[in-house]
């Protein structure tokens, strides 16, 4: 019944949890305690919360975990990656922001299962807290542990369909019966080890944020560091690598509607977005999930893009020029960066 619910809501996979976290929790701690988070603090405020889920619901007893396609209908990810003049954005930031849609959907689905337990009458205690990446939950955990997924060794969550998903998660007090975890499919491939342009999975089952580009060009507040620039490449908003070389995303298919790519940055000339002013970057990207790193940060990044582009183009130059005196000193750093770049060839 539920998973019946789930699908007509459109998620591809729903499956049921316990809530003891075993391994996973100590796995957490421990790339807590090697400093992996980076300046994500936020990560080692809320640990209590991540291993103790019920604090975020009392009397929690099981976890709805779902998941939603988001695969758009896009350019070419090779064609862009090699195509220096324009800018590559993660494949989930080029439509609608998942949060809302995950969690409006997940909280009609907690309304139905509410409106089901009055209509039985039978006085079952319930409350439910609907999460889209909006709260301190191991959700690749859940989707394990429920059956949807397993822990890819670029520690996403993997099916035979692929990686290209949004996971929610729905906490309640029913007690339902728990789905089996799914068994781990990636056998002895390393393609998402040897593809990471910074070297950033160390380890199968094993990243750090401080050499990853989504972290670098999304979480990160502060300078991009120097060693790392050239490696971003036109990266300008997160990195799909991992998943682009994955074998299991060849059986991907065109994700929900709601995630289709918009204002076409799905292959967007860098030129044109480095002259956004704050206005056109807020209104361009009102509804979309890259809005919430600010225009300063956008800046910053398609400033060390423009210098990794092709030395000898006088529109790159030209575009990085005005920008050399810009009011944010972060800005000018990059600038200055990408001048130097483009002056030395």
């Amino acid at each position: 019944m539920i998973k019946g619910w789930g699908r007509e809501l459109g998620f591809a996979e729903v499956g049921i949890a316990g809530i003891d976290l075993g391994a996973a929790t100590h796995e957490f701690q421990r790339w807590l305690e090697l400093g992996r988070h980076g300046s994500m603090d936020y990560m080692a405020r809320n640990v209590d919360l991540r291993c103790a889920p019920e604090t975020l619901l009392p009397g929690l007893r099981s976890v709805i975990s779902v998941s939603l396609p988001y695969w758009p209908d896009a350019a070419g990810s090779e064609r862009v990656l090699g195509e220096r003049t324009l800018g590559y954005i993660s494949r989930y930031a080029l439509g609608r922001d998942y949060h809302k849609t995950l969690r409006r959907r997940l909280q009609k689905l907690a309304e139905r299962l509410r409106d089901e337990i009055e209509r039985r009458g039978d006085g079952i205690p319930f409350a439910a807290r609907a999460f889209a990446d909006s709260a301190p939950v191991l959700e690749v955990e859940y989707a394990r542990l429920a059956g949807i997924g397993w822990l890819g060794k670029h520690t996403l969550s993997l099916t035979r369909q692929g990686s290209w998903r949004f996971l929610g998660e729905l906490y309640t007090t029913l007690p339902l019966p728990e789905d089996a975890p799914v068994a781990s499919h990636c056998g002895n491939c390393t393609r998402c080890l040897d593809a990471c342009p910074t070297r950033a999975i160390v380890a199968p089952y094993e990243v750090d944020a401080r050499r990853c580009i989504s972290y670098l060009t999304i979480e990160l507040h502060g300078s991009i560091p120097e060693e790392l620039r050239p490696l971003v490449g036109s990266r300008i908003y997160g990195c799909d690598d991992c998943q682009l070389v994955c074998p299991w995303n060849r059986f991907a298919r065109i994700g929900d509607p709601d995630f289709a790519v918009r204002h076409a940055l799905d292959a967007p000339p860098l030129v044109e977005l480095f002259a956004w002013s704050a206005t056109d970057f807020d209104d361009r990207l009102a509804g979309s999930p890259i809005r919430r790193i600010g225009h300063e940060r956008w800046l910053r990044n398609i400033a060390v893009a423009l210098g990794n582009a092709p030395r000898g183009n006088p529109q790159i130059v030209a575009a990085l020029r005005s920008r050399a005196d810009d009011e944010s000193p972060l800005v000018r750093e990059h600038v200055g960066w990408a001048l130097a770049r483009h002056a030395a060839s």
